[in-house]
């Protein structure tokens, strides 16, 4: 069984990535608007093809998304202890 202080350990380390995860949405947001501001300005009825902003857009969407998913979908202590639970109860019924 978990610790209350083992437990507010594994909640602050998930507020902690929450919240690092919410910061780079923003900073990713306004440099990528930004991006797309200056090839606004300096490029987009001067060449054909894909736009450059395009590539940075999605390279760096991709790590987002997985921080993402590392920050809201993923608790490797939660999923385990939730094993643990689970096999206690079992064990429990069947004596």
């Amino acid at each position: 069984m978990e610790t209350t202080q083992e437990r507010d350990n594994r909640l602050w380390r998930i507020a902690k990535a929450r919240a690092a995860f919410k910061s780079h949405l923003i900073i990713y947001l306004v440099l990528n608007s930004g991006l797309w501001a200056v090839w606004f300005l300096t490029d987009s009825n001067k060449t054909g093809g894909t736009p450059w902003p395009v590539w940075p857009a999605l390279a760096w969407g991709i790590a987002l998304a997985f921080q993402y998913f590392n920050a809201y979908h993923k608790d490797q202590f939660g999923d385990a202890l939730q094993e643990y639970e689970k096999l206690k109860e079992q064990q429990h019924t069947r004596i």
